[in-house]
């Protein structure tokens, strides 16, 4: 009989991912969501019925356990970068996967996997990191076997991290940037969806994995290389730190007299994590444990950045034809 798997958050941008390749994989898929009409496109995944969206919310035990029965496996990949209304980092990524598990448990799944994040720390000075780390630590007390991976930034066609940038560069001749010299180690969207699907299919993986593409480098050089893709020659220029803070800050007040209509570009915990170098551990396991080698980002940010380009699609055309005068 064909395994089930509930994806909480299968939907979104890593999910999306995860559910594409398990379902190639054969498992039938619960895509576990808050608003299931607008995640229709995940059927398209697989064969009819294979794949379906489901409500769930994870603030609710019931929510939960509806969406939970009958799994044989749980992968949890919600999480969020700043917080929002009830989508606080504490309900999201410290209460919410520590309810997933138990309920799992209760329930009797099998395996759980969990993406968190690299720097997930119980003393980091980010909300984001600790709520990270106090999520991982219910996670391993419901279900000690369980998965976790951490990966680095994720990368891919639907980020809001090099489409961001790449998009900024348009507007004029200086990209500004926080933490230009801190360290990152980017990994491909598909590359973590893969590292799910080997985990699932390995029943001696258990813990902690952290997940980082074969590249390292900092801010500043993640930008030029975006710059070199988009083929545009933007002044990267650093934010300092306590201007950064000041800022965040008044995008904090902004939000608050606006009753939370406005969305700040930068908050202060944003900043305190751009402080912190984002890249795997010397002593990490990571893709080589699970059997695989993740892509480099100039082999994937041409096939999606190419539309930031000033000539478009017709980059490569104009490109050649000037090789031809």
């Amino acid at each position: 009989m064909t395994k089930l798997v509930t994806i909480f958050g299968g939907s979104g941008f890593v999910g999306r991912y995860i559910a594409r390749r398990l379902a190639k994989d054969g498992w039938r898929i619960r895509v576990a969501c808050r608003t299931p009409n607008e995640a229709m496109f995940v059927r398209t995944y697989g064969a009819v019925g294979q794949v379906e969206p489901v409500f769930c919310n994870i603030r609710d035990d019931d929510s939960v356990r509806a969406v939970t029965k009958g799994a044989n496996a749980v992968v949890n990949c919600v999480g969020v970068l700043a917080e929002s209304g009830k989508n606080t980092f504490k309900a999201v990524q410290a209460e919410a996967p520590g309810r997933i598990a138990r309920i799992a448990s209760e329930e009797g799944v099998a395996q759980m996997l969990h993406i968190s994040a690299i720097g997930a720390d119980a003393e980091a000075d980010s909300d984001y990191a600790r709520t990270k780390a106090t999520g991982e630590a219910a996670v391993l007390e419901y279900m000690p076997n369980a998965v976790i991976l951490r990966p680095s930034i994720v990368f891919g066609p639907e980020d809001d991290f090099f489409n961001r940038f790449a998009g900024m560069s348009r507007m004029g001749p200086v990209l500004p940037v926080v933490g230009a010299d801190t360290k990152f180690q980017p990994v491909f969207v598909d590359d973590v969806a893969a590292a799910v699907v080997a985990s699932l299919g390995d029943s001696s993986a258990r813990g902690v994995y952290e997940l980082g593409g074969p590249d390292v480098a900092t801010f500043r050089e993640l930008m030029q290389t975006m710059l070199t893709v988009v083929q545009r020659n933007r002044i990267v220029a650093n934010i300092p730190f306590f201007v950064a803070r000041a800022m965040a800050a008044g995008f904090g007040l902004a939000k608050t007299l606006s009753l939370g209509l406005f969305t700040p570009p930068l908050t202060t915990d944003q900043v305190r994590n751009l402080a912190v170098d984002n890249v795997v551990a010397d002593d990490a396991r990571g893709f080589a444990d699970l059997g695989l080698t993740p892509r480099s980002m100039v082999s994937v940010l041409p096939d999606y950045l190419w539309r930031f380009r000033p000539s478009g699609q017709y980059a490569e055309i104009k490109n050649s034809a000037k090789n031809l005068k």
